[in-house]
């Protein structure tokens, strides 16, 4: 089992330090987090509709071209399956370039997503009036002009806080606590506060960077993975994880203070929580965007049905714990002591999750809730 459970290649610098207003270097690249996002597409997935209705409302009006961006590209697939199906409803409307931007942060692997923008010499999507840019940066600053958007959105990923608003997380390494089947653990309801409070500030943030880029009348679609009911995303993955990583801190190769100081930098919010801050942000005494719709929901997991057909435990822990760990490595690496061995250690602790994972699935079950929103600039 041990090799299933590492990247393909190494050509990401993990290591390397986040930027300004982030908490991560990126998804692990390589190809590694194209190849384990398909729950993420399917959650993506489920609004593409809405951007669908959305394309026929949005202005065509000025003299440039026709601008969309996604903030929180990865490495471009799912970016430009999005796009490419945005820029089908946009070419007939209009004469005028179109330009898709793709941004992530500038440790963000983008290799994988240039050459998936110019296969062949050519646009991957179809046509010469459209042309692609690639921008880093953190999606809560400003990245572009003012009125040069007509179109932004964001998919799984403004739950990434851009700032770790408590130092040390002592009793779990995931802001919004362990599940309840597990109880691996503890996070107090002060600290769980702070958090809740950082979330709803990179809301904002976001919110106030992208009406700067957008012009009156502009669409926005934010969607991110989140809490439905009493289903949480984090539940099951990171009981897991943090299951995983305890053990080498029994065994004393990870030392108490490294596991206190490191934790996920990221929260789980209800949709509530989401929609609430669009009326706190304001240009004057207006808020900048307006609510068309807003949406809770669960997608099904691929690699959970895939198991409860053929019960191969052995492909469902590879699939489960490639999953996440596209997502966490980073976090993990960055938090390790920098040593000759910390790529082995950190291969080490997602080879346990695997097996402790075949040993006894049902202690983590996982369920992938998600929330969206779907807004207009106001004029």
């Amino acid at each position: 089992m041990t090799s299933e459970f590492k990247p393909e290649t190494d050509s990401q610098d993990l290591t390397e330090k986040p930027v300004s207003h982030a908490t991560t270097t990126g998804m692990t690249g390589g190809g590694f987090y194209n190849a384990n996002s398909a729950p993420q597409w399917l959650a993506t997935e489920h609004v593409l509709s809405w951007l669908d209705e959305a394309v026929a409302g949005i202005p065509l009006s000025g003299d440039g071209a026709i601008a969309m961006a996604d903030f929180g590209c990865s490495e471009g697939k799912n970016s430009v399956a999005v796009l490419a199906r945005v820029v089908e409803h946009v070419l007939p409307r209009t004469d005028k370039p179109v330009q898709t931007i793709h941004s992530d942060l500038p440790t963000n692997d983008f290799s994988a997503l240039f050459k998936i923008l110019r296969p062949k010499g050519r646009s991957v999507f179809g046509s010469e009036r459209v042309f692609s840019a690639v921008v880093g940066g953190s999606m809560y600053d400003q990245l572009l002009p003012d009125n040069s958007l007509h179109l932004a959105m964001t998919f799984n990923a403004i739950g990434f806080l851009s700032r770790r608003p408590v130092s040390t997380l002592p009793g779990y390494i995931f802001p919004n606590g362990p599940s309840s089947t597990r109880a691996n653990g503890f996070v107090s309801d002060e600290d769980r506060n702070r958090f809740a409070e950082q979330a709803k500030a990179d809301v904002a943030s976001f919110l106030s960077s992208r009406a700067r880029e957008l012009v009156a009348g502009g669409k926005l679609l934010v969607q991110v993975f989140g809490s439905v009911d009493d289903t949480r995303t984090c539940d099951g993955i990171y009981d897991l994880l943090n299951d995983a990583v305890l053990e080498f801190v029994e065994s004393g190769e990870i030392s108490r203070e490294v596991y206190g100081a490191y934790y996920q930098p990221v929260y789980m919010r209800h949709l509530e929580e989401l929609t609430a801050v669009v009326a706190e942000v304001s240009d004057g005494a207006s808020p900048l965007f307006s609510i068309d719709r807003s949406q809770a929901y669960e997608i099904e997991v691929p690699f959970n049905r895939q198991y409860q057909t053929d019960g191969d435990r052995a492909r469902y822990a590879k699939d489960y714990v490639n999953f996440f760990r596209a997502f966490t490595e980073a976090v993990l690496r960055n938090a390790l002591p920098d040593t000759p061995d910390r790529a082995d250690l950190v291969n080490r602790v997602y080879e346990r999750a695997g097996e402790l994972l075949v040993r006894s699935p049902d202690k983590y079950p996982f369920r992938y809730a998600a929330i969206a929103m779907l807004l207009t600039r106001n004029r």
